[in-house]
């Protein structure tokens, strides 16, 4: 199965965090998050990996390098447009997938098993969510397991249901016939749910598979809130080497405090801390429940909590 995940936008919602890089590459307790997704993918059965980002994007294109093939979008215009720069590289069944959106690895490998049944044309990953959010998604309507119709960002009160169509979808090679007829959306961008929509009148077969749970990248919070469920549950902790840490400072764990990161002298940091490569605090500091991104210098005696820095 090979998957092709969508990394060219810049994260608008996400400054100042994505003035110095893209919000694919933000770091999730030691790794972007776009990497992140990748290894669900890989755990759920995806073993080929294409992304599609912006060429200027050097700093994904240096770490990807060898790891998987690249396709370039220079504008940001839309899912669909997106999956026209992927095309040529795409030789089958794909799962597209946002670099944002984290799921379960059994999540992704119920929607290959899904998608792979002789009566499935496609599989969309689904969650219920408040009515009042579903204008920042996209909603279906079902008949039992089989989505009808689909929606991009409806309004509330235009929305066929309070059913989210997730950004993970098993989608077979023929929906690329259909892109040269998605229409531009008043959001000036191509839509994939239109796409979607004229396989379902086409063919059917479109089936949806519920998300246990869902993790998603859109705000500082979120990045915060991520770092801060990964750190609660015991994943990539790094204790400091004694070397980086000053006299009478104190490290609570759950931490990850990354080389080359410098600590002053009679700090109080943790619980709930990640610290990013290249981050420093001064003398007297007390940190909690905080990321630490790099670059910054935290200056002496300062109290800082839940917070990204």
């Amino acid at each position: 199965m090979q998957g092709v995940i969508l990394a060219a936008g810049r994260g608008k919602r996400l400054r100042p965090l994505t003035l110095a890089r893209s919000k694919a590459m933000l770091p999730i307790m030691g790794k972007p998050i776009v990497e992140r997704v990748m290894d669900v993918l890989r755990e759920g059965g995806v073993g080929d990996f294409i992304l599609v980002v912006n060429p200027k994007d050097g700093e994904i294109l240096d770490r990807f390098a060898g790891r998987a093939r690249f396709a370039f979008q220079e504008e940001p215009l839309g899912m669909a447009h997106a999956l026209r720069c992927a095309a040529p590289l795409i030789e089958g069944d794909f799962l597209l997938a946002a670099c944002d959106s984290l799921v379960s690895p059994a999540h992704v490998a119920e929607l290959i098993r899904c998608q792979s049944r002789a009566d499935v044309s496609a599989a969309l990953s689904l969650q219920r969510v408040d009515r009042s959010q579903i204008g920042r998604l996209s909603a279906v309507e079902l008949e039992g397991d089989l989505v009808t119709r689909i929606v991009e960002k409806p309004s509330p009160d235009e929305a066929p249901s309070e059913i989210a169509s997730l950004p993970l979808y098993v989608l077979p090679p023929r929906i690329l016939d259909y892109l040269d007829r998605v229409p531009l959306s008043p959001r000036g961008e191509y839509e994939i749910q239109d796409a979607i929509q004229m396989l379902i009148e086409k063919e059917g077969g479109v089936r949806g598979i519920f998300a246990a749970w869902r993790l998603d990248l859109t705000t500082v919070e979120d990045l915060l809130a991520i770092n801060l469920r990964y750190l609660a549950e015991g994943r990539d902790l790094r204790q400091p080497h004694p070397s980086q840490v000053g006299a009478g400072t104190r490290i609570i764990p759950p931490v990850r405090i990354e080389e080359g990161v410098a600590i002053g002298e009679r700090c109080l940091v943790g619980p709930y801390v990640y610290m990013e490569r290249g981050s420093r605090l001064g003398s007297g500091v007390t940190l909690r429940e905080a990321v630490v991104l790099r670059g910054a210098v935290m200056e002496r005696g300062t109290a800082i909590g839940r917070v990204i820095y």
